[in-house]
Formats: C-alpha cells, structure tokens, sequence
C-alpha cells in the first residue's frame, strides 16, 4: 500500500495570501511595498468616519436648509470621499519629478481662480472664497496650500546647492503671493495655517535661526494687526473673550452636546442638540461625534491624526535629500495644524475659524484637497533605494530598484 501523494496544487501559497507578492516589480506591485500601508490605513479608516458623521448630521442640515433630501449631505460627502480616496492613490504613486510638476501646475491654477475670486466668485458669511462650477463650489485656497509648501521646499533644497538659485527669494515670493491673495478675500484662518507650515518648512530646511526668528516676530506682529485691519476678526476675538457680551449660541450648543454624549455617546442617530447647530455638518462635525459616540469619538480621532502627524514627521525626518524631507514635513504640519485648529474650536478653547476637520467635515473641496495632501505626502515619503538614512530599516527598498 503506498502512502497518497499530497495536492500540492491545491495548498494555498504564501504568494497568493498576499494582494501582491514582494517579487512582484509590476508598477502597481512595486507602489504596494514601497508606501506607508499603514498610515494609508489610518487615512482610510478618518475617511470613513467622515462618512459616517455625514449621515448623523446630514438631516439637521438638510431640514434647517429646507432640502427635501435629509441624506442630501450625506451622499455628497460619499462621492467626496470617493473621489478623495481616488486622489490620494494616485498621487502616492507619482514619482519626484511628477510630485513638483503637479504641484506647480495646481498652485498656478489655484492663484490664477483666487485672482478672479472678487470678480466671479461666490460670497458667503461676508467672505468670497468660492467659485461655482457646474453645482460644484470649489475653494481653490484648499489646493493651493500643499502645492505651495512643495514648491517652497524645493525653492529651499535648490537655494541650498549653490549654483546661483536664489531660492529664498523664490520661496518667499510665493509665500507673499498665496497670502496676499488670501487676505483679499479675506481668509485668516487659512493664512495662519499657512504661515506656520512656511514658517516650519523655513526652519526644517535649515536656515539661520536669527532669520526664523525674525520670521516668527514678524508673523505674530501681522496677525495682531489682523485685530485691527479686519473687523470680523475683532468680532470672533471679543466674542470669544467677553463671552457674556456676545452671541455664542453655536459654541454653547457644541460644548452642550459633547456633554450631553459623555464616555460612550447617546448613539447613532440619537443625537439632538446637533440641529441647533447651524454650522454642525461643517465646522462643528466634531461635536455631532462627540453627542452621538461619546468622548471615545473624539480621543479615537484624535488619536489617529496623531498617528498619521507623528507617523509621517519620523519618517520625514529619516529622508536623505532636503527637498523631500522638507515638503513631506511641511504638509504633515498643514494636516496636524488643521486638525488641531478645528478640534480647538470645538472645545471652545480659541475662536471660531471657520476651518474644517480633514476628512471629517463636511465639504468637498476640502475631502479632495487633504487626498492631495497626504496622497503627495505619502508619494514622497515611499521606500526608494538612497531615499532614507542609512540604519533606519526604510532602505530595503533598494530590492525594488
């Protein structure tokens, strides 16, 4: 009798318990084992919240609009996130030299709709920053702000080489456009957000630390002028310094509905205090989480901006060449300042900005503008032979060369 022949044919392979096999050296094989799968994941995962805190706020926005529709939000933001996801794949996958020609094409288009902002743009809370395009309303400052921290770290790295570049100059030409162009409209908020990521690029790409500082005292001196020159900014810093002299009916029913919600949340749906939000699909969709999921909702997101912020600033930190270093920083800064902005707002713990959560509020220009943003983070922080420090375990990459 003679023992039966195993079927190997039918074992499964440790190839096939993998989407792609290491020795896979297809472009989509190779783009697998090179990005960050795991920050990559912790976007995806944000995304879906953001998805799900559409559907919680989206009919108290809908009935306060008078929308037929009470998911008439909530699919929006589906499709957003869909074509957000998009975005961010594809641009991961781009190398360096199509990372800085991308970037310089949406930072010339982006200025090039915010200089016709005051003549075909669309007004709102005394603001014009949108412009109408086939129902869609694009905020172009959204894909203006990563486009130009790339451009500025590679003005910086081409400075740095010496060949007569004078890439401070360059860098710092830009900057003064894209800020000028806010303050017309006027957008302070996003001229803060950006003026500390140039401000942290600036310093990441090592220049002397007398003209950081110069920039710095610079940089507080024009936003305390901001108090003067603009008076909705006056009103939101009195607001929220005189509380009790003021109308804060929105932050009182955030901070009254992420009480209502303690540890775990009222539940999905369950949540009331959200339609006396105006702005709770938006700016305050941290407060609907917090009603509906409790105080879990807020740690867990914080937590994962964390991860994706602290993540992506190591492993930018452990890139070879100045330019990548810089710009993947720079844009990690931009995600971790909004996040903290729009969370603080919430908290009441600074004034109203009228920023969004990435990839949790409600908007489209602002789902699809974070998918640029960390799609090109993620594009130039990938495995590449020479990319990291020798030493950091990141230089195995070399085996896809």
């Amino acid at each position: 009798m003679t023992a039966a022949t195993p079927d190997h044919s039918r074992a499964p392979s440790r190839v096939q318990a993998h989407a792609f096999a290491r020795s896979d050296r297809t472009f989509i094989g190779v783009w697998w084992w090179t990005v960050d799968r795991w920050m990559l994941g912790v976007v995806v995962l944000l995304i879906a919240i953001g998805v799900v805190i559409a559907f919680a706020a989206s009919p108290a926005a809908a009935a306060r609009m008078n929308i037929g529709d009470p998911f008439h939000f909530a699919v929006r933001q589906c499709v957003f996130a869909a074509i957000s996801m998009c975005i961010l794949i594809v641009t991961s996958m781009f190398d360096l030299t199509l990372v800085r020609r991308s970037a310089f094409f949406v930072w010339l288009v982006a200025i090039a709709i915010m200089v016709a902002l005051p003549f075909l743009g669309h007004n709102a809370k005394g603001a014009t920053r949108w412009i109408e395009i086939g129902g869609f309303t694009l905020q172009p400052s959204e894909f203006m702000k990563p486009a130009l921290i790339i451009l500025v770290a590679w003005m910086f790295s081409e400075g740095q080489k010496g060949e007569g570049v004078p890439g401070v100059s360059i860098a710092f030409v830009l900057y003064f456009i894209s800020i000028s162009l806010l303050l017309i409209q006027p957008d302070i908020g996003q001229t803060v957000l950006i003026t500390v990521a140039f401000g942290a690029a600036f310093w990441m790409a090592g220049v002397p630390i007398s003209w950081v500082m110069g920039l710095g005292a610079t940089a507080i001196a024009g936003l305390s002028s901001t108090y003067f020159l603009f008076p909705h900014v006056a009103a939101r810093v009195d607001k929220f310094l005189s509380p009790d002299k003021a109308d804060t009916h929105q932050v009182d029913a955030a901070k009254v509905a992420q009480a209502a919600g303690g540890l775990f949340g009222r539940g999905p749906g369950e949540g009331v205090l959200k339609r006396a939000i105006p702005d709770a699909h938006t700016d305050f969709a941290a407060s609907v989480g917090a009603e509906e999921f409790g105080l879990v909702f807020l740690l867990v997101v914080v937590a994962l901006f964390t991860i994706v912020v602290v993540r992506g600033l190591y492993r930018a930190m452990k890139l070879s060449d100045p330019f990548e270093q810089v710009a993947a920083a720079g844009l990690f800064v931009l995600v971790g300042q909004q996040a903290i902005i729009n969370i603080a707002v919430n908290l009441d713990m600074i004034p109203t900005k009228g920023m969004t959560l990435p990839f949790i509020s409600y908007g489209g220009s602002s789902m699809l503008a974070m998918g640029l943003t960390l799609g090109l983070a993620l594009a130039l922080t990938r495995r590449r032979p020479g990319a990291y420090t020798v030493g950091e375990g990141l230089a195995k990459a070399g085996a896809f060369a």
